[in-house]
């Protein structure tokens, strides 16, 4: 394959964990995970992180990831899609006569990622067109439950009320660490979401939302376990 490169997301807004993308998680910022991520995976020819932030820049810089544009105004806000980020960055590289075969664009609060994750996938890309990250649900979603506007429990899918779980169809679930994908499949779908996407199946110990600070704390305590040797 040709050139790789890894795009590491990392903007400087959050309104849940203030400043989050930069957090010391279990000593160190956690953004900084990610980028040894991509650089211990030996794969990339680049490794970039995409921000609009000045401090966030420098800290990126000091783990070793280049900032060669900052993020503009349209892809940095709440609404702004991770493929429109991809889209801008591969386009501002473009720009500067530089093309990528592929790339793994990679979320900032991915501690769990390691770079042997991160070439498997890349080695996936040989025979698809995009990879995903995935978890099995740990309870079948065809069983779950709602609360109705009566305030009663319903179930959310009743034809499934007497089926044994082990007869259920195992449904997955993005784990929001990163996605790798062929850059011209890309380019044309708009998307990483390709037809030609494949699975990569993660353990649930390798995988946490960080979306307040309780998942935070829940998080150090699941990376403590699994690199406690080090």
């Amino acid at each position: 394959m040709g050139r790789q490169l890894a795009i590491i997301t990392a903007r400087g807004g959050s309104k849940r964990i203030p400043r989050k993308n930069i957090k010391e998680f279990c000593g160190k910022p956690i953004l900084c995970y990610s980028i040894e991520a991509a650089k211990s995976a030996g794969v990339f020819d680049e490794i970039m992180v995409s921000t609009d932030d000045e401090e966030i820049a420098r800290i990126a810089r000091s783990a070793g990831a280049s900032v060669p544009f900052f993020r503009s105004s349209e892809t940095s806000g709440d609404y702004s899609s991770t493929d429109d980020v991809i889209m801008e960055v591969i386009k501002e590289y473009q720009k500067s006569g530089q093309e990528f075969e592929a790339f793994c664009c990679i979320y900032p609060t991915a501690p769990f990622l390691t770079g042997s994750r991160l070439k498997s996938a890349m080695e996936l890309l040989k025979e698809a067109d995009s990879v995903m990250p995935v978890v099995p649900f740990s309870y079948p979603p065809q069983r779950g439950l709602i609360v109705n506007k009566e305030g009663f429990v319903e179930r959310q899918f009743p034809e499934y009320a007497l089926a044994r779980s082990q007869d259920l169809p195992r449904i997955y679930h993005d784990c929001g660490q990163f996605y790798a994908c062929r850059t011209a499949p890309f380019l044309e779908a708009g998307t990483t979401d390709v037809k030609r996407l494949v699975p990569l199946i993660l353990s649930e110990m390798e995988v946490q939302d960080i979306d307040t600070l309780e998942d935070w704390e829940i998080a150090e305590i699941k990376y403590r376990r699994l690199f406690k040797h080090e």
